[in-house]
């Protein structure tokens, strides 16, 4: 399907060659045509600029606007053509698509663990296999909390793999409980439809997706990681993940801060922000809008002029701190 690739304008040259033109009364003989100017007669011709008059042996120049007009209508036209055609390639192609869903796929024995290092390896992985995902995900996360970065990602993926019908269970350890950015996630989450336990003994941190691919850390820093897909291993793997859902409880998760209680929702914005949390978080926690709290958000970006999101929090930090000491004094 051929696409229109530039908006159809003389080049310079010829815009100079229709001026000429005017400059001459609107007519150009054709016997004073040389060689070097057939071809931006041609252009001007094929614009619609210029028309040939053979009885009078000569080329007038055409009004612009009624050219733009002209051409205006067409690229309208066009649009709206590929408009319909955008609104309708989905469907075009669903039956492919349905196809290569129920294609099974072939496991690849020479290389069933893949090893990634660095952040951005695993983060880009993590999108594709996400994306991907048809049924299910399943997520262990012990230890030390994680950035409000990668919370939100995972609130994506589950935003996404819920949406298309299938199911998220997550499992955390308690201290997690006590952590104000996963808890915001978790009551978020949980909206959503998310299914969070609580297991207080040791477990492994593993990502399951559609228990025929794992993703588990390869060293102790978490900056590198392994992608299993051979089925025994996956099998063991959804195992464990399994006897520790069994063993985990269900658990109460607040995100609230002692203190915040009567606050002008200005200030309990500024104080969530404070803590790291995402302006997705603060605005489930809070019972706002997005919009909302953007607004909030803004409003306290001029106070402590503020450039980004980062900084606000990193100033709003500062400001409590000294809060926080002259109260001491």
């Amino acid at each position: 399907m051929a696409l229109p690739t530039a908006v159809p304008v003389p080049g310079e040259a010829a815009r100079t060659l229709y001026l000429s033109i005017l400059g001459e009364g609107g007519r150009l003989p054709m016997s004073e045509v040389g060689a070097a100017e057939q071809a931006l007669v041609a252009e001007l011709i094929d614009l619609g600029l210029l028309t040939a008059v053979p009885e009078q042996s000569c080329y007038t120049a055409v009004n612009p606007r009624a050219v733009g007009s002209r051409l205006s209508e067409e690229l309208r036209s066009a649009g709206t053509r590929l408009l319909v055609q955008a609104q309708e390639m989905p469907a075009l192609l669903e039956d492919l698509t349905r196809a290569y869903d129920l294609t099974p796929r072939k496991v690849d024995r020479s290389g069933e663990v893949r090893h990634l290092h660095g952040a951005e390896e695993i983060a880009l992985l993590l999108d594709r296999l996400s994306a991907e995902a048809r049924e299910e995900i399943l997520s262990a996360q012990p230890g030390d909390p994680v950035s409000s970065r990668v919370l939100d990602s995972a609130f994506a993926r589950a935003s996404w793999l819920l949406a298309k019908g299938g199911s998220v269970r997550s499992l955390y350890e308690p201290a997690a409980r006590s952590d104000v950015p996963t808890a915001a996630y978790v009551l978020a989450a949980t909206e959503l439809g998310v299914r969070f336990r609580v297991l207080g003994e040791s477990f492994k941190r593993m990502l399951i997706f559609d228990r025929s691919t794992v993703l588990i850390p390869s060293g102790p820093d978490y900056a590198s990681a392994a992608l299993v897909e051979d089925p025994a291993v996956v099998a063991f793997l959804v195992g464990m993940f399994e006897r520790d859902w069994q063993r985990a409880e269900p658990a109460q998760w607040n995100a609230a801060t002692p203190d915040a209680v009567g606050l002008p929702v200005h200030a309990q914005v500024g104080r969530l922000l404070a803590q790291g949390l995402t302006q997705r978080m603060v605005a489930s926690r809070l019972g706002l809008s997005e919009r909302t709290v953007a607004g909030h958000i803004s409003r306290l970006r001029e106070l402590y002029d503020a450039q980004t999101l980062f900084q606000l929090g990193w100033l709003m930090r500062a400001a409590e701190g000294d809060s926080k000491g002259e109260v001491g004094r």
